[in-house]
This record gives structure tokens, sequence and C-alpha cells, in this order.
């Protein structure tokens, strides 16, 4: 097996890995409280507002904003990963298709990893941090995953046009 191919291979083994493990401890020590925390919100809430208390209701409707917006980032990060990790899978098996130079496609494996590592990992950053550099981090992340699946897809467009050589 081409060192490439381990790359893709081996990568996106070890996310695969690092998410399903993230999914696991997640569900079994987070989700739960992350789901009763929202439950408590959405009851306080409502009830303040049977009660005409809005500052109550209203902020116990922003702590279920904030709850939310957690969970569906914690969420996020495990579906991220393992999707990810599938793309890679993908590409590994259809490296010997690619038309590219080998040192092309080492490197776009090289930058589509990272990018598959650190946009996930952005995003889980975003629990923490409201800021603006977790969503850049995410965006960086994003464009080093966009940009090699943009190549990829150009290349295979291109051996699939009318008057391109024939498949090997």
């Amino acid at each position: 097996m081409s060192g490439g191919r381990s790359l893709y291979l081996i990568g996106a083994l070890a996310l695969a890995i690092l998410g399903m493990t993230y999914g696991l401890w997640y569900a079994v020590f987070a989700e739960h409280q992350a789901l009763d925390g929202m439950g408590g919100s959405l009851t306080a809430s409502f009830t303040s507002a049977a009660l005409r208390d809005h500052v109550a209701s209203g902020l116990s409707l922003n702590q279920y904003r904030e709850a939310k917006y957690a969970y569906d980032r914690q969420v996020d990060v495990h579906g991220h990963w393992i999707g990810l990790a599938m793309l890679l899978f993908l590409l590994g098996i259809a490296y010997d298709h690619l038309q590219l130079a080998e040192r092309v496609k080492y490197l776009l494996g090289m930058t589509l990893l990272a990018g598959s590592f650190l946009f996930p990992l952005a995003v889980l950053l975003q629990t923490f941090s409201h800021d603006a550099w977790p969503r850049a981090l995410a965006v960086f992340g994003s464009a080093l995953v966009i940009i090699p699946l943009a190549v990829f897809s150009f290349a295979v467009l291109r051996r699939t046009a009318p008057g391109s050589s024939p498949a090997r």
C-alpha cells in the first residue's frame, strides 16, 4: 500500500475512532445532564410565563438557548468527525484512480486530514468561547476540507469529460 493511501486510510480510522470515542463519552457522561438542563430551563420559563413573570421567563429562555447551542455543537462534533472520516475512507479506496501526481495527492490528503480534525474541534471550542477565534478556526478548518475536495472533483470531472483519455 502506498504512503498516500495509508495516510488517507489510517487518518480516516483515527478520525472515526476519535468521533466514536467522543460520541460515547458525550452520550454516557454529558448528554443526559444537558437534556435535563434544557428541559428544566423550558419548564422554568413556561412556569414563569404562566405566573406572568416575564423577566424570569426571559432569563430561563436564555438559559435554554445557551444549553441548546452547546448541545447542538457537541452532537455536531461527533457527527462531523465520523462523516469526514468516511470521506477520507472513500478517497483512500479510490486513491489509485485519482489522476493527480503522487505528491499532490499526498499534500491534498494532509490538508484534508488537518481540516477534518480542525473543523469539528473548532465547533467544539465554540461551546467554551463565543469569541470570534473559534468561528474563524472553524472557517479555516472547513476551507482545509473544501479546497482538496474541489481539486479532487475537478480531477474527476476532467477525467470523465468528453474527449478525455479513457479510464485505466
